[in-house]
């Protein structure tokens, strides 16, 4: 019997693929419309078809066709609809409106309508933790109809689980939150996998087993060398402050709240600028977009590198991410961490197709290279920034900052 066959869409450059491939599973066919992605999965023997497309434009016997499946051949449909108007920033700009106006939550309509037309034995869909946030939760509904709808109409059985996973509890060297939903067509139970690392105990455990501790930043990333075909320097007005900022920390430390010089007022800045990782932890989330202040930085003072950055999502070390730095960037800062998929993949294994557990360890999990060394010693703020030492107005709470102000008087 070969490999059980995997249908992914919105596949990216292969985060969730990789880590189900880890747990025994193949993709078959994978849909992908952005041309860096899809040379990406190409490249790394991610899928055996890749259909470059929008998967508005792909009709389901399209798919099925160029993954050699009929009707309900597929063991697994996987896929993380992109879906902006339920991230977090979201939630916050858009206040109390639909968020299911916003065209782009047609992602999870054309996943479903996929889900419906192929009827996989089990699917997998993956999403920000904000598609789950109370009294904010219109896309999950809309999942949830779309469910009960697809079993009335196919006569399926499909019975969804979800739950929002902290990455970093599962071995990945990466605080990431993440929802995801797990549906058997047979209406089989799937209990998520408990944790298997947590935060070092401030105390010692008098009674029960105590879990390892998270993996580190340190344990991605502490043997890989700098790349000498990369610019990794830190541009822009505020590159020269990174040095001043110690380890784990960002621009708070250089308020009348933290440790150094009042430079900034108190939560007047989004979290990640100049946020610089520390050895001894996870990474913070890392990012698609950024700016050229926004972090996670190497605790060198630096940008981080791609290689980093996918030992970071515990990518396989073998994948080479195609393209550019801004493209390559993008492409692992938008992907599902792999071995948080790894995990899933055993656990629907076992619980929803009898297909027996996979031998071994988690062949994606970090290994355990504590301890880390100690942090890199803080430099002297530099002089130009000097001058910004004084007073500064605390951020005033939620809805009632700069950017909060000037949407209510646009409104208005």
């Amino acid at each position: 019997m070969g490999k059980p066959k995997v249908i992914s869409l919105f596949s990216g450059a292969g985060g969730m693929d990789y880590g189900f491939e880890a747990a025994g599973f193949k993709t078959t066919v994978a849909v992908e419309f952005e041309h860096d992605c899809c040379n990406t999965l190409r490249q790394n023997g991610a899928a055996g078809t890749v259909i470059e497309r929008s998967i508005y434009d792909v009709p389901s016997e399209e798919v099925l066709e160029a993954g050699g499946l009929k009707r309900g051949e597929a063991e697994l449909l996987i896929g993380g609809p992109p879906c902006q108007p339920f991230s977090k920033s979201g939630y916050w700009s858009r206040g109390d409106s639909l968020r299911l106006d916003d065209p782009r939550a047609d992602t999870l309509a054309a996943y479903m309508r996929v889900v419906e037309q192929t009827l996989p034995r089990v699917f997998v869909l993956e999403n920000v933790a904000g598609l789950a946030f109370s009294g904010k939760d219109e896309g999950l509904v809309l999942l949830l109809d779309h469910i009960k709808r697809i079993n009335q109409r196919t006569k399926s059985n499909y019975q969804p689980w979800f739950q929002v996973l902290n990455a970093a509890s599962y071995g990945v060297p990466q605080l990431r939150e993440r929802f995801f939903l797990v549906a058997s067509r047979e209406g089989a139970p799937f209990k998520f996998p408990a944790p298997t690392h947590a935060a070092p105990a401030k105390e010692p455990e008098l009674l029960g087993a105590v879990l390892p501790a998270f993996r580190t930043a340190w344990d991605a990333i502490g043997n890989v060398p700098p790349s000498n075909d990369e610019d990794l320097s830190v541009k822009g007005k505020w590159g020269p402050l990174l040095p001043a900022i110690p380890e784990g920390q960002n621009y708070l430390f250089h308020t009348d709240r933290g440790g150094g010089m009042p430079l900034f007022g108190w939560r007047r800045r989004y979290w990640n600028f100049l946020l610089k990782l520390a050895k001894n932890r996870p990474a913070w989330t890392i990012q698609a977009q950024p700016g050229p202040a926004v972090g996670p930085f190497h605790w060198e003072n630096r940008r981080l590198s791609i290689r980093e950055l996918c030992r970071i999502q515990t990518f396989p070390d073998r994948v080479q991410v195609t393209g550019g730095r801004t493209a390559a960037q993008r492409q692992v800062g938008n992907a599902v961490p792999s071995l948080l998929t790894e995990v899933l993949g055993r656990a629907i294994r076992t619980q929803l197709l009898d297909l027996g557990s996979v031998r071994g360890g988690l062949k994606l999990l970090p290994p355990d290279c504590s301890p880390a060394p100690p942090p890199e010693p803080v430099q002297p703020v530099p002089r130009e920034y000097r001058k910004l030492v004084g007073e500064h107005e605390a951020h005033p709470g939620t809805g009632k900052g700069y950017g909060a102000k000037a949407r209510m008087e646009t409104a208005a």
